[in-house]
């Protein structure tokens, strides 16, 4: 969603999307929270983001984004690279795969992405 209104909250970011894509951001935010309880849920690059570890820099969030069509998950590309073929129904970029607002979220596969990339972080600390 292209904006010039500056979000300071996710649950503000959400209340300003269309209620499809409000729905899946909070299914998307939900996976998150259910395989990182940790993570720290901020804004950055004006979108709703998850640090993973306390502190984290852009490459310790996972991020999440709204549009017209689908939804954006921004884990991390080494996530992207590991579960490329797992995606495969889904556009993909380096670091982020979008997923159609027509088509349920793949929920176990997510948090299975997410719990990978934790522990990764986890590792390298």
């Amino acid at each position: 969603m292209k904006t010039s209104y500056e979000f300071t909250t996710a649950a503000e970011y959400f209340e300003h999307q269309p209620e499809a894509t409000q729905k899946a951001l909070m299914e998307l935010r939900e996976c998150i929270l259910s395989a990182a309880p940790q993570a720290i849920e901020m804004i950055n690059y004006n979108i709703p983001a998850y640090a993973l570890v306390e502190g984290g820099k852009r490459d310790q969030q996972i991020m999440i984004a709204g549009y017209k069509k689908h939804v954006g998950l921004y884990p991390h590309p080494k996530v992207m690279e590991k579960f490329t073929d797992k995606l495969s129904a889904y556009k993909q970029g380096k670091g982020s795969v979008q997923f159609p607002l027509d088509q349920p979220l793949p929920k176990s596969l997510i948090i299975e992405m997410i719990q990978y990339r934790n522990e990764m972080l986890n590792k390298t600390l």
